[in-house]
């Protein structure tokens, strides 16, 4: 499957996890050395991604678009990818955060695996 395809299925298991609020879930999907920075200061590792989703309100869902991708070699891709993030089920009356994400993914022992995240706002 092409890294393109395979980041795809990755982000579509992400999708579905946060939608259900399963922040464990979320967190398998990151590599256990991952790099993530969202909205809030940076950490390394699946730990802190699972405690990053589990502070988001239940309810919280997000849709997806990958702009572009480029292959980094036969186990990494990175991807550019519009997120937004939907609260309506969680706070009535909270607007969505559209963002731009970019991520590695990279083909690890357990699979592909988010090995980097970085959010920032979308204009």
């Amino acid at each position: 499957m092409p890294a393109t395809d395979e980041l795809r299925s990755l982000l579509d298991q992400w999708r579905k996890a946060i939608g259900d609020h399963r922040p464990a879930e979320v967190a398998s999907l990151f590599a256990e050395d991952a790099v993530f920075q969202g909205l809030r200061p940076f950490t390394i590792g699946r730990a802190g991604v699972a405690a990053y989703y589990a502070a988001q309100p239940e309810g919280m869902t997000v849709a997806y678009e990958i702009v572009e991708t480029r292959d980094l070699g036969p186990d990494a891709v990175l991807g550019w990818v519009n997120a937004d993030f939907d609260f309506t089920r969680a706070v009535p009356g909270r607007a969505p955060i559209a963002l731009n994400l970019t991520v590695v993914a990279r083909r690890t022992d357990e699979g592909w695996r988010l090995a980097h995240y970085h959010v920032s706002p979308r204009p």
